[in-house]
């Protein structure tokens, strides 16, 4: 979570007014579940296609599974395998969802901030742009050029759809077939299959479903400057245009994640991670070559943040709760003296290992929050409400068990007094 106040901006922290601004210009109509256009449909197979990898082990859908938000249904390493399954990426991989809203990559002179784009650094201007990057990365799916994947998909089950939607002689011009590719996997991202706001939270905001008590809870210090304050940056208020909360404001920070020296990449052969052990990743510093902005990562959205662990741009943390826990005490547990700690270990030992880019984290807006473990509790059970796919009505909620209970006993009171109200007028006739 990056949590500021979303009036009173941070460093890093846009403006609500500006997020909304930003939300506009990356306007679209998503297409609802079960209404997917021929090309969206299209998008979707190829997004499952695996194969137009190298070794045809791997698509998009692999490192991005709908069973779990659209990010890497292996939970077992902190990065996805590669189409080489002994090879591994170096981040953490993101979700797809609701990836769609996020604006074109770009600099804010305004809010001097930069903004939108698509990876973790941001290195993609939008979907399409995204989209032509894996198939080409020699660590995830191991294509040697644009002319191989095309002759792939040309001779694969895809082919007589692809012509159908983008003509009989695309293939005749492999690069603008590439092109096309990427379109119809970002028209499919764009559907509300892949965004589909339907979440409890959702839910509640129609006035179709009730907060339990320790989600309402949790809710109100999510929002609350003087406590969480997670919606500084993970804004839970609609956009001026209508689209429900995103839970990000598109902008980056370095929140001092430690080196994860458990990440399969560091052990990539030399090909793939030349730098071994001694590899960092720069993030948008790397990107833009700003210094100051080294370790700096998108600010992901929180929907669906419960399926979508490990966290963390390198996957070092191993659950919600490590991660509402780091935000709170980063700056005033000790520093761990082993380097080699997971998340889970360094809560154990009660201390967090020293950040990878110390010198530029943000240390104006985390790190000492005043949080009790309940209030951490309530925060972890609020984010439980942000999962797709929740079932309004049918069994009641956990909050009116209590008033049902009471509902019910007091019913049966009045049924026993009635019954011996009975019997004694009975006995009494």
């Amino acid at each position: 979570m990056i949590m500021r106040n979303g009036i009173a901006m941070g460093k890093s922290c846009m403006s609500a007014l500006a997020v909304a601004t930003m939300t506009m210009a990356a306007n679209f109509t998503p297409v609802h579940a079960g209404t997917l256009s021929a090309e969206q449909s299209l998008g979707e197979a190829l997004f499952f296609d695996t194969s137009l990898s190298k070794n045809g082990t791997q698509a998009c859908g692999s490192c991005h599974s709908p069973s779990v938000a659209f990010t890497d249904p292996d939970k077992s390493n902190p990065t996805s395998k590669g189409d080489n399954p002994f090879l591994f990426g170096n981040r953490n991989t993101p979700t797809v969802a609701y990836a769609a809203y996020s604006p074109e990559f770009g600099f804010d002179a305004n809010e001097g901030l930069w903004v939108g784009g698509q990876f973790l650094d941001g290195r993609a201007n939008g979907l399409q742009a995204q989209a032509k990057g894996p198939f080409l990365n020699l660590v995830e799916m191991g294509n040697s050029s644009r002319a191989a994947v095309i002759l792939k998909l040309k001779n694969g089950s895809n082919a007589e759809a692809f012509k159908s939607v983008y003509g009989a002689n695309i293939f005749d011009t492999p690069y603008k077939a590439y092109e096309k590719l990427a379109t119809a996997i970002a028209s499919y991202e764009k559907s509300g299959e892949v965004s589909p706001f339907t979440s409890k939270f959702d839910y509640v905001n129609k006035g179709q479903a009730t907060y339990t008590i320790g989600e309402a809870r949790g809710l109100k210090l999510f929002n609350d400057p003087m406590k969480g304050n997670c919606a500084a940056c993970h804004i839970s208020t609609a956009s001026d245009d209508g689209t429900p909360a995103l839970f990000t404001d598109f902008t980056y920070d370095n929140i001092g994640i430690p080196k994860n020296l458990n990440s399969d990449f560091l052990t990539n052969p030399a090909q793939f991670n030349p730098d071994g052990l001694n590899f960092v990743d720069l993030g948008l510093g790397g990107i833009v070559g700003d210094e100051s902005l080294y370790g700096a990562f998108k600010v992901s959205t929180l929907r669906n943040i419960a399926l979508t662990g490990p966290y963390g741009h390198n996957g070092w943390f191993d659950s919600l709760e490590d991660v509402i826990d780091f935000y709170a005490t980063r700056d005033v547990k000790p520093v761990c003296t082993s380097v080699m700690l997971s998340s889970s270990a360094a809560v154990a030992a009660g201390c967090w290992p020293a950040a990878e880019f110390a010198d530029q984290m943000n240390t104006d807006e985390l790190g000492n929050l005043p949080l009790n473990k309940w209030e951490k509790i309530s925060i972890a059970k609020f984010l439980g409400t942000l999962t797709d796919g929740y079932q309004p009505g049918g069994i009641p909620e956990p909050s009116t068990w209590a008033l049902m209970i009471m509902g019910f006993s007091g019913i049966g009171a009045r049924i026993r007094r009635r019954g011996r109200k009975l019997i004694h007028n009975g006995a009494n006739a």
